[in-house]
Formats: structure tokens, sequence, C-alpha cells
């Protein structure tokens, strides 16, 4: 029986400063001299409003800010962002609000004033410390920058901080690679994410591809990093995440868990229980940040002239089919080291367990899946072979 999952809001700030060739997300080059933040931040709150329907008196467990670069934003922005939030919504007690920043854009008085607007974990998108490396990645920052972004985080009072690196670069050597983290390592960060620089369709990089490093050097890499992670007190719990104890991610938890989450924003996504109609449903708001702040004040317009308001910011919204939920479901699940109870999958796909049980007996056969009592899990090679395993529910 599908029930209502905890409930996390994902907000998207389209701009940034420049594309990076590799980035495949809704990120747009701001072109003028100011954001429009003010009417950005008014969409948001207006955005929000045709969404409430799906809150069902769930409290906010975490809030996500991604983009491009959230950190264009001023500190001013995002208290009345807040403010308009919680007019709405119910923050819980000890919610997790994360700011994903970019180097380039760390000043001491900004970090300082995020944190006192109420964001208490900052996600810090290094990728690399190498000169060259950050150069072929597009990068806006140096490896000063970056030093002095966590020293600002630190100083402003943040004590939940992440760091995003990634390994298998440009002609990466394996020594390259573990110097990378080891840095990271060293600022003694609560979370890192570590992982493999992939490349996506619609990317610069997908149209003239890098030289990359060979599988068998890649597998060297993940060999090494993973070996240094542990011993420095990390510990995996989800394919590309590591933390220190009690450090993990909260919002990109209840991601993978299959919750729920609103999203709003230019080219945001929301995935939303409806346990009355037995279904699970995905939104995707419009991606152009113009056609999403023309949305706003054609739907202000309607408001102030007691028209009916339609969903202007709509891009999209369809359930998931049900024979569609399980591959959804365990795309995300297994991806956590711990993998899922039956009870969960029952709960968050509304489907009885029998309908992946035999695939999974099979799999556990091969050595890929493991189950205790109620807790499905891969095995150390099922986890290493995930994609093959996910295959197998295609």
């Amino acid at each position: 029986m599908l029930t209502l999952p905890p409930l996390s809001l994902y907000i998207h700030v389209p701009w940034c400063v420049r594309k990076c060739p590799y980035c495949d997300f809704n990120s747009h080059e701001n072109e003028s001299d100011e954001l429009p933040e003010d009417d950005y931040i008014t969409a948001l709150l207006d955005d929000l409003k045709h969404d409430l329907k799906y809150v069902q008196r769930r409290e906010i467990q975490s809030i996500f800010i991604g983009g491009g670069t959230p950190s264009l934003l001023s500190a001013k922005a995002y208290e009345r962002l807040f403010e308009g939030l919680q007019q709405h919504l119910t923050f819980a007690s000890d919610i997790e609000i994360t700011l994903e920043a970019n180097p380039g854009t760390a000043e001491r008085e900004k970090f300082a004033d995020y944190f006192l607007a109420g964001i208490n974990r900052l996600s810090l998108g290094v990728q690399s410390f190498s000169p060259e490396q950050l150069q072929n990645l597009g990068r806006i920052h140096d490896s000063h920058d970056a030093e002095r972004a966590i020293e600002y985080a630190r100083n402003a009072g943040f004590k939940r901080l992440n760091i995003d690196i990634m390994y298998g670069l440009q002609q990466q050597a394996p020594e390259q690679a573990l110097a990378d983290l080891e840095r990271a390592i060293g600022f003694d960060p609560e979370h890192i994410s570590w992982y493999q620089l992939t490349i996506e369709p619609n990317t610069a990089f997908y149209k003239q591809p890098p030289p990359l490093p060979a599988e068998d050097t890649l597998i060297d890499m993940q060999d090494a990093g993973l070996a240094l992670l542990e011993g420095a007190g990390y510990q995996r719990y989800e394919i590309s995440a590591f933390a220190k104890q009690g450090e993990q991610a909260r919002h990109n938890i209840n991601y993978w868990q299959f919750g729920d989450y609103l999203g709003i924003g230019a080219g945001a996504h929301a995935k939303l229980s409806q346990p009355h109609r037995q279904r699970v449903l995905r939104l995707r708001k419009r991606k152009q940040p113009g056609h999403y702040l023309a949305a706003a004040k054609h739907s202000l317009a309607q408001e102030s002239t007691n028209l009916a308001n339609r969903y202007p910011y709509l891009a999209d919204a369809s359930p998931i089919e049900a024979d569609e939920l399980p591959l959804e479901y365990l795309l995300n699940a297994l991806r956590l080291r711990e993998g899922f109870t039956t009870t969960q999958f029952e709960q968050r796909t509304g489907l009885p367990y029998t309908v992946i049980a035999d695939k999974v007996s099979v799999l556990q056969k091969q050595g890929l899946m493991d189950t205790t009592d109620e807790q499905v899990t891969t095995t150390i090679r099922g986890y290493h072979f995930l994609n093959s395993v996910l295959g197998y529910f295609v």
C-alpha cells in the first residue's frame, strides 16, 4: 500500500558565470550585469503556491538549492525566500538546508550572511586542485580560490561541509587523482562527493570528447581512492557519497530512499506520492529562465484580476506507470550501500514485493544480491557491477 514518505524541497537557480563543458544541468550563462533575483524569488514563491496541494500536512525535512550557481544570489534574497517559504510550509526543527557554491564566487561576508540566513550546509564544487585540470574543466576558480572558499565557510560557522571532487579527468594518472582526493581530505570536510567524470549528451565534451584515462586506469583510481577514503574515516554510504559518522546528506538520502520532494525554479523536477489515487507523480517546471519569469508575470497578473489561475510554471506532469515503478525505485534505492527493506519497497511504490522477488532470488544465486530478514542489498560484487544488476530489472 502506497504511503506518504518524508518530504523535501529542491530549489533550482539556473544561472552561472560560465557553462562548464561537462555540464548537462539546466544552467545558463548570465548575460547581464545583474541577475533578476528579486523577480526570481517572487516567481519561486508563486511557483510553490501551485504545489501546496501536494504537501499534505508534512514538514519539510530538507532543502537543497542547486544550479547553475546558487551562490550568485545574495544572502538577502535567500532571507526573503526562506521567510516566504515558511508562510506556507512547516520546516522540521532540525531541517537541513544545503546551498551549492562555486569557489569562484566565494566571498567572506557573503558566506557569513548565508549562514545567518539559515543555510546550514554548504556544498563546494571544487572538482580538482590541479590548475591544468581546472582549466580543462572550464572552471572559473583556481586551487587558491578553493582553499579560500573552504576557509570562508569554516569561519562563517558552517559545521557541515561537502567537497565535490572528480576523477578520471583528461589524461589523469592515478597518483594525480589521489593527490586531489588527499588534498580534499586534508581540509577535514564532513562529507566528500567523489565521482568519475562522465561524458553526457548535449555537452561541449560530448561534441569534442577529451582524452580520458583507459578503463584499467579508472579501476585503479577507484580502488585506491576507496581505500584512501575508508582509511580517513569516510563511510561510503552511496555510490559516490562518503561521509563521516552521522554526516550523510539527508536531502540526497531522501532521493535515494524514494522519498517525495517538491521542485521549484526553472527546470526543477518534483516527485510526489498520491496515496488516495495510488500513484506516484513526476512534475517538471519550465526550463528556460526567461520563460519561467514570464510565467510568473502571467500568474501574478491573473491573481490581481481574480481570474482562474492555471499552472503557468509546469512543463510536464505525468504519473510513473505501475510497470515502471520497480525499476524507478531500484535505480535510487540500490545506490545506497544499505539497500532497502521489503516494507519500504511496498510503501514507496504501492506494489507488493513479490513483483521483484523472483529476480532478486536469481541475482542472489549469482552472488550479486543478498537478503537478510527484510533487508535487500547488493553484495560487494553486485555493488561494483550495479548497472548490470539494475539491467536485470528492465
